[in-house]
């Protein structure tokens, strides 16, 4: 990508090399497992927050020096910030509506945020409550660890579909279909919310994508296949198929490997906000 040497965002809070803090140990093996796999997904871990351990304070919390790798990792986090913002305030502007921009969140370990007490094994997410997108960068090293998702695209990826979550707060989806998720008679169908949720999380990467490259001409060769490989890293089905060795559909969250690419190159290929009503669709045409 070509990010080097332009805006940075104003509205990345570094929180990183601050410790002083500690959680105590708890939780029962299922809270733990599904942080794993909130942590892999990258989605929304709110609901898996509230029942980790709260946080005690072990005394004064101290600032360590940040590495030079580090320095330019949170620049390259502030310049996909910016970009997001770009975009969505021309988006949300041409359809009569005001862009409020997120704040994001570096950590390192873990963090306190307005749905709970974070840790870098819930993953990179949106919390509502606050209008902050909380990311502890070690997770791009588990993405190419673990998952075999490579390149600086495929962070922006990342940025851009929990950008995206707070778009769908903004526009009021995000409230419906936690209202619908109350009223679900299943967690199955619970799940399947969930699944629309993060689809069309993917979709909106994809439409800032699109609009990004018109706006700025920031993509270079092979970024869209390192995007794509990052969509379909963290399928439902494939990270399933990693931990436990088979797939169990009706436990699905954010979608399969398929879906997820299918609808983040839709809104790449279109960049039309339009099309990417996932809540309108019987759940098999997803």
């Amino acid at each position: 990508m070509l990010w080097k040497g332009r805006r940075q965002s104003d509205n990345v809070e570094d929180r990183r090399g601050i410790s002083g803090r500690q959680v105590a140990v708890g939780g029962g093996l299922g809270a733990i497992a599904l942080a794993v796999i909130v942590l892999l997904l990258g989605g929304n871990p709110q609901d898996v927050m509230q029942n980790l351990p709260t946080s005690q304070p072990a005394g004064p919390q101290q600032a360590q020096a940040l590495s030079q790798e580090d320095k330019e990792m949170g620049e390259f986090v502030g310049v996909i910030l910016a970009d997001t913002e770009d975009v969505w305030n021309e988006i949300l502007s041409q359809g009569g509506e005001q862009y409020r921009e997120p704040k994001l969140v570096l950590f390192t370990n873990a963090t306190d945020s307005a749905c709970g007490y974070a840790q870098s094994a819930t993953g990179p997410f949106y919390c509502s409550g606050d209008e902050k997108v909380y990311i502890d960068l070690g997770f791009f090293q588990e993405m190419q660890k673990k998952l075999g998702a490579r390149g600086d695209f495929a962070w922006a990826y990342v940025i851009a579909h929990e950008v995206g979550h707070h778009v769908q707060n903004l526009l009021g989806v995000m409230q419906q279909a936690n209202a619908r998720m109350q009223q679900s008679s299943s967690q199955e169908e619970a799940n399947r919310l969930l699944v629309r949720l993060e689809l069309q999380a993917d979709f909106l990467a994809g439409v800032w994508a699109h609009h990004a490259q018109r706006m700025k001409g920031l993509l270079e060769q092979g970024d869209i296949e390192e995007g794509l490989n990052a969509a379909s890293s963290v399928g439902d089905d494939r990270i399933m198929k990693q931990q436990q060795g088979y797939v169990v559909p009706d436990a699905f969250t954010h979608g399969t490997s398929e879906q997820r690419v299918r609808w983040f190159t839709k809104g790449l290929k279109t960049g039309d906000l339009s099309q990417g009503d996932t809540f309108a669709l019987a759940y098999e045409d997803l």
